[in-house]
């Protein structure tokens, strides 16, 4: 596919999603898609702020926890990122080997107290 045609397509979503959350602010699976579309797009600053919102919306929600961690981990706020990642965890997110590949949270994984927090919940191997 042309670059072009992914950027327009992305351009689309976003400003698809955007309309639709006008109408409907606390339509969730339009947030989860607009705060993905934001990062796929570089758009970090506006991705957090959709995270924020769903961590509002959804306060038990591991995986929230752990997209907001993964926002401040491309924002390089590794403070705010080991929060959210501890209370992703606290709540039961436990892909150790996705956590340990994804790229958002590159940044984030260079700080030794990411795998201070990890050991508490990663269960060693027999």
């Amino acid at each position: 596919m042309p670059k072009t045609k992914k950027k327009d397509d992305l351009d689309f979503e976003i400003t698809f999603f955007e309309r639709l959350l006008e109408h409907k602010p606390t339509f969730v699976q339009a947030l989860v898609a607009l705060g993905d579309a934001y990062t796929r797009k570089g758009m970090y600053e506006k991705g957090l702020e959709i995270d924020k919102r769903l961590v509002e919306l959804k306060p038990k929600d591991e995986i929230a926890y752990y997209n907001l961690a993964c926002d401040y981990s491309l924002l390089e706020q590794a403070e705010q990122a080991l929060a959210a990642l501890a209370e992703a965890l606290k709540l039961g997110y436990r892909e150790f080997s996705f956590m340990e590949k994804d790229p958002d949270l590159a940044y984030v994984r260079k700080d030794a107290r990411y795998r201070q927090l990890i050991s508490r919940y990663k269960k060693p191997r027999l």
